[in-house]
């Protein structure tokens, strides 16, 4: 079986992605948290024919953490980010990462990227997937606000989070409209990426 490495320290988009790529693409998905924690289960649990970093996770320090994981192993390594700026793009495709994806990527398309990158193939999205500068730059929360944005971040229900700040629930599905729209979001999982990749959670 394709045996891959995930490696990104936002628990739910690290499970969610998983998942999928374990379901639909019927590949073996080993996980961890960070960088250290990646080079540490390659020693451990490898061979992989993938490696997946999230750009941004603890020990990334920038593109250095995919020279790191470039050196230790013979597979191709990529580059996931909920931050999809052309220039990022252009780093890590100059850096010699087998591809950048987007973690905006629809479903389908993070499983053929994915199977790309296996057959010795690059991947780069398309222009209209990267925008010139970070996403969410230069917003301003409120700190309700703010605090249901910790919540989407934590992997919360919109109950748990109405339960956790004393709140209706309906108050925060309108929180959550209002967090999209502000970041650029397409739903409550992608605000929550977002979020963390800018600092704001």
């Amino acid at each position: 079986m394709t045996r891959l490495l995930l490696a990104d320290d936002h628990d739910l988009v690290r499970e969610t992605i998983a998942q999928y790529l374990e379901h639909q693409g019927k590949f073996d998905v080993v996980r961890a948290d960070t960088l250290d924690a990646a080079l540490a289960v390659c020693e451990s649990r490898g061979p992989f024919d993938l490696v997946l970093l999230d750009y941004a996770m603890p020990g990334m320090d920038s593109l250095r953490g995919l020279a790191r994981m470039q050196e230790r192993v013979a597979c191709p390594v990529a580059v996931i980010s909920g931050t999809t700026t052309s220039e990022i793009a252009a780093r890590v495709h100059a850096a010699g990462a087998a591809g950048f994806l987007p973690k905006t990527l629809d479903p389908a398309s993070l499983l053929r990227a994915v199977r790309r990158m296996l057959v010795g193939q690059s991947y780069m999205p398309d222009a209209e997937l990267l925008g010139p500068g970070p996403a969410g730059e230069g917003v301003t929360l409120t700190p309700r606000e703010s605090d249901v944005l910790r919540g989407l971040a934590e992997g919360k229900s919109n109950k748990e989070i109405a339960r956790d700040l004393d709140i209706r629930e309906v108050t925060v599905k309108l929180h959550v409209k209002t967090l999209s729209r502000k970041l650029g979001a397409r739903n409550r999982t992608h605000a929550a990426m977002l979020a963390r990749d800018i600092g704001l959670a």
